[in-house]
């Protein structure tokens, strides 16, 4: 069996990656449909992200050979409208930090629903683990932290409720002081690494948020930019870009080529007894690609 090795992730990363088996949840392992679309005059990827309701990283990272501001009239891109789900418990709140996408399950069966968001810059960034909704706010008031304050003296300590009001229309507050998920007053926001840690919605999908999670759900934040999962009998591997990768593809400036490392004894421990049936050159390019794509594994 071909097996050539990869470099290895840190192993808190290949312990996250590991697949569970689908008859162990109910939840889907995949969600989502892939969709194509044709471009037309004066679109961009940023307007094209809005629209279909994902992040402008997650847009340009499944686009990489095309100008994020003039991808070309008849040009077919793809929207990454379809994901493998986070290994972690499908109840309440999912956050996978390293796609920038958030997942609320309604009920522990069934697809949950899935947004993008706005995460942490660097210096600034989302904190993992657990935590809850402990209250939610609409039309809130945004208070400065004293950092904020530090950092821009001039600017208002309080911004009321309104258009200029960077925590949007809606805010679910969460057991971490000072972090939230939240509207945004700048919808090119999200999808990005440009806040101070809080996590940022469009203003479509923080309202459906706001309607439909109670106080008390809660809110488990993982780190995972690789995933893989089991399909019936179909192994996918889906990888999104380190978050130097992301600032780069924001840049149109992407010198670090580095491949994702680890991948091989954590698929081979996923595969088990179909491990001769792994596609290594599909494994090898979703690596390199980092596309945030699902890609089947096995043949």
């Amino acid at each position: 069996m071909p097996c050539a090795p990869l470099l290895t992730w840190p192993a808190t990363i290949i312990a996250a990656t590991l697949a569970i088996a689908p008859s162990v949840t109910a939840s889907p392992t995949l969600v989502g449909e892939p969709v194509s679309h044709r471009v037309a005059a004066g679109e961009t990827l940023l307007d094209l992200a809005h629209q279909y309701d994902v992040g402008y990283v997650a847009m340009i990272a499944a686009n990489p050979v095309l100008d994020p501001w003039v991808p070309g009239v008849g040009k077919d891109l793809v929207v990454p409208t379809q994901h493998l789900l986070p290994q972690a418990p499908h109840e309440g709140i999912v956050v996978n930090i390293a796609e920038m996408r958030l997942y609320y399950f309604p009920k522990a069966e069934g697809e949950p629903l899935t947004f993008p968001i706005g995460i942490g810059d660097e210096g600034a960034t989302t904190p993992s683990g657990q935590t809850r909704i402990v209250r939610k706010i609409a039309n809130p008031t945004w208070y400065r932290t004293k950092s904020e304050i530090a950092n821009k003296p001039w600017e208002p300590k309080i911004v009321p409720p309104g258009p200029d009001n960077p925590l949007g229309a809606y805010a679910l507050y969460l057991g971490w002081p000072s972090y939230l998920i939240h509207g945004v007053d700048d919808w090119r926001r999200v999808g990005r690494r440009d806040s101070r840690g809080c996590m940022g919605m469009y203003a479509a999908d923080i309202e459906t948020m706001f309607r439909e999670v109670k106080v008390g759900t809660k809110v488990t934040v993982v780190n995972q930019p690789v995933k893989l999962g089991w399909v019936g009998d179909t192994l996918y591997l889906e990888v999104h870009p380190t978050p130097h990768q992301a600032d780069q593809l924001e840049m149109d400036n992407i010198d670090d080529f580095e491949d994702p490392t680890g991948l091989t004894k954590t698929i081979l421990a996923t595969a088990k007894d179909s491990a001769n049936r792994l596609d290594w050159g599909a494994i090898r390019q979703a690596a390199k690609d980092r596309n945030g794509i699902p890609v089947a594994i096995t043949r």
